[in-house]
């Protein structure tokens, strides 16, 4: 685990610490071309051999630099500026993957597929289900109220904005109580209806409010009954 700990604080120095912007832009123009690029490698190189602390771990940091910049140049190619952050969280990904790759192959250690065992998939069904299927199912139970003046109060928010803030405030109260952290809802719901709440009693628009509170509640609501579920079944596996 330590080792995995010092690769990744190498990455963190070598892909955002220590890299100018000067280098990330000179690098999206010239490809392999520029020089920069294989700066950025060794770089990377470097780091790791030096965290990881042992002479015999010379050739694996060899291959991380290696790998970075198959899977930096990939991203380069392939990526447009529609898909920059697509890419960037592939890239990361692909590079967090190696490093577990390079640990386990170094310790010479196998993965458990134990771990993936039921635990593991009655905590992935719960988040999956807390994400995408549980903001449609709320949609759907509160289009039977739809304030007039919702286009235009949703002009003035970001995109997707209150999708994503109702998929993140379902997560926290979900490992809030699978973690014993009951009384972190009661903060997180006063968090959120101070910024949001507040911005609708400027607005004064009472059915807006609560068209709002309605889908909160259900929000709220269906991330504790998940968790609560999920907590029974793992308690029953124990």
């Amino acid at each position: 685990m330590i080792l995995f700990i010092k690769l990744l604080l190498a990455h963190l120095l070598g892909d955002f610490i220590w890299q100018p912007n000067s280098w990330v832009i000179d690098k999206e123009a010239k490809k392999y071309k520029s020089g920069y690029f294989y700066l950025h490698i060794l770089l990377h190189g470097i780091l790791a051999a030096i965290l990881a602390g042992e002479i015999r771990f010379i050739p694996y940091a060899v291959l991380i630099a290696v790998l970075h910049g198959i899977i930096d140049l990939i991203k380069l190619y392939f990526q447009t500026q529609k898909t920059k952050r697509t890419w960037f969280v592939v890239d990361q990904v692909a590079h967090l993957l190696v490093l577990i790759g390079v640990v386990f192959l170094y310790e010479n250690k196998t993965v458990d597929l134990l771990w993936f065992g039921s635990q593991f998939w009655i905590l992935l069904t719960g988040v999956l289900l807390l994400t995408k299927p549980t903001s449609i199912f709320i949609k759907i139970i509160i289009s039977i109220w739809s304030p007039e003046n919702q286009d235009n109060h949703d002009e003035d928010s970001l995109a997707k904005a209150g999708n994503y803030i109702g998929i993140l405030e379902r997560l926290f109260v979900f490992c809030f109580i699978l973690t014993g952290h009951f009384e972190a809802i009661g903060f997180l719901l006063a968090a959120k209806s101070v910024f949001r709440f507040g911005d609708l009693k400027v607005a004064k628009d009472r059915k807006l409010t609560e068209y709002v509170l309605i889908g909160t509640l259900i929000s709220f609501g269906t991330a504790i009954v998940t968790a609560l579920i999920v907590q029974a079944l793992l308690l029953q596996l124990l």
